[in-house]
């Protein structure tokens, strides 16, 4: 399937495999990601709410995804993901939360993803890993790439303070989202 914004019917269905059950309660890393807004962000800084969508990768136009991509369980759906976050955003900060999305691809190709997506926050780069390694946040490889697991963090002041671990299906996590935010903020 070429069209990245739809998720093929078949998808298989991720399972909770513990390897998040750690980060409820941590704090964010003090460390700068670099920005598709030109500019480095340390998530640790942030005094209000954030919520991090961590995602394997997205789809380019033209590039054949990794062999066997819709075999894994949640790797694919990072474009209807983000997608839905873009057009849940101003939902999302209507209730003074910030959303920015992490993966391990550099931030060049995270720049031309979020203009053609036309995503209107910033996606983070985490191509060397210290933020995935920091958290122990979950990571697969495929031809030689390590890529995030999906999982989503509400954090406050910098504090962990839900985890949306595993996220399926994808373009479903901002509704989820919304609701622990409607229910939950301070």
């Amino acid at each position: 399937m070429s069209n990245f914004t739809e998720l093929p019917a078949d998808l298989p269905i991720p399972v909770d495999d513990g390897t998040c059950n750690h980060l409820q309660g941590l704090f964010l890393p003090s460390l700068t990601l670099p920005s598709t807004h030109n500019r480095y962000v340390d998530l640790s800084e942030i005094s209000g709410y954030v919520v991090i969508y961590c995602y394997p990768m997205t789809g380019q136009p033209g590039i054949l995804l990794p062999e066997q991509w819709d075999k894994i369980p949640g790797a694919r759906g990072c474009t209807p993901q983000s997608c839905a976050f873009r057009d849940h955003h101003q939902e999302i900060t209507e209730l003074k939360v910030q959303v920015f999305g992490i993966s391990t691809q550099k931030t060049e190709y995270q720049i031309e993803a979020a203009k053609r997506l036309h995503l209107p926050f910033e996606l983070l780069s985490d191509s060397d890993l210290n933020f995935s390694q920091a958290l122990k946040l979950p990571i697969f490889e495929i031809e030689g790439k390590q890529l995030l697991k999906r999982v989503t963090l509400i954090a406050q002041a910098g504090k962990i303070l839900k985890v949306f671990y595993p996220v399926f299906p994808p373009d479903r996590n901002p509704d989820d989202v919304i609701d622990w935010l409607r229910n939950n903020l301070v």
